[in-house]
This record gives C-alpha cells, sequence and structure tokens, in this order.
C-alpha cells in the first residue's frame, strides 16, 4: 500500500523533527484531512518559535476564519504582522494586513 502524504511528512519528520517546513506540512495536511485543531496546534507552535515562522500566522488565521474564529485569526494576523515587520518580510506583512482589513473590525465577524 501506497504511504499517505500524511504518512510520509511524518516519516521525514521522524528523521528531521525539527524541520520547520515538514511541521508547517504537516499541520495543513492536517487540515485538509479534518484535523484541523492539531493542525492549528502545530501552526502555533511554529509561529511562537524563534524566530517565529512568519507563513504560520497567516494559515492559522484562514485556519480560525474558516472554523468561525474572526477574533482569534485577527489577533493572529496582529501578531504575524509585526514577527513579519521584525524580520523584514513586508510582502507578509502586507498581505496579513490585507487579510486583517477583510475581517473588519472586532465584533463584525
Amino acid at each position: 500500500m501506497t504511504p499517505t502524504r500524511r504518512q510520509k511528512i511524518e516519516a521525514m519528520l521522524t528523521d528531521d523533527p525539527d524541520d520547520i517546513f515538514l511541521r508547517y506540512s504537516l499541520a495543513l495536511e492536517l487540515e485538509n484531512e479534518g484535523e484541523w485543531q492539531a493542525g492549528l496546534d502545530i501552526l502555533e507552535i511554529l509561529a511562537r518559535g524563534t524566530p517565529p515562522y512568519v507563513p504560520a500566522f497567516q494559515m492559522a488565521a484562514q485556519h480560525l476564519v474558516k472554523h468561525d474564529r474572526p477574533d482569534e485569526a485577527r489577533a493572529c494576523l496582529r501578531e504575524g504582522i509585526e514577527a513579519a515587520r521584525s524580520q523584514g518580510m513586508s510582502h507578509a506583512a502586507a498581505e496579513m494586513a490585507e487579510m486583517l482589513m477583510g475581517l473588519g473590525a472586532v465584533g463584525e465577524g
């Protein structure tokens, strides 16, 4: 039987458990399989890393919006914008700012 994408990622993580991109990929795969909270947990760990993994903020915010948690998504985006700016990632900061504006003010969504 051919291993699933998730199984392949998990096998690679066994060899290199600190690989940020593999951990990020696993989070996305978990979301695809309907295990969105487990995926979100991984994204939050990556966002709290040193340095914070900037793509994790935007993806976590997307998960939160999809699961009707817009206030948490806004907070995540605000943190992500700061992390992106501190790492000189102006494009990522602009993308998250645009998403944040699209969510509207607190209490609207």
